[in-house]
C-alpha cells in the first residue's frame, strides 16, 4: 500500500498569535498634541518587517522593533492625506515629542 503524505494529528492554528498581547498591540488610539489630533497605531515586533527612520531622533527603527505609526486626522486635506503622510516613530520618541 502506498504511503500517505498527509500530515496526521491536530492541525496547527490558522494564525500564530500571542493571544491578548497581539490584540492589545494593534489597537489604534487618538491623541491630541498642541491642538492637533493624531491617530496612533502600535506595531508589534512580529509585525515590524521593514526598517524605517524615526522622525523624532533620525535613527533607524530596525526590523522586529515595536514602534508606533502616527498620522494627523484633522488636517485640511482630510484623514486620507494624513494617512498617506504617516510616519513610523520609536515608542519613546513619540512619547516625548
Amino acid at each position: 500500500m502506498p504511503r500517505s503524505n498527509r500530515p496526521r494529528g491536530r492541525k496547527p492554528p490558522a494564525h500564530d498569535h500571542d493571544g491578548l498581547q497581539h490584540l492589545v498591540a494593534g489597537l489604534k488610539r487618538s491623541e491630541t498634541r498642541r491642538g492637533i489630533e493624531y491617530a496612533v497605531q502600535p506595531v508589534s515586533p512580529r509585525s515590524a518587517v521593514k526598517p524605517y527612520v524615526c522622525p523624532g531622533c533620525n535613527l533607524s527603527i530596525e526590523i522586529g522593533t515595536a514602534h508606533v505609526v502616527v498620522w494627523r486626522t484633522d488636517g485640511v486635506m482630510g484623514e486620507r492625506a494624513g494617512l498617506e503622510a504617516r510616519r513610523h516613530w520609536h515608542n519613546h520618541c513619540w512619547l516625548i515629542a
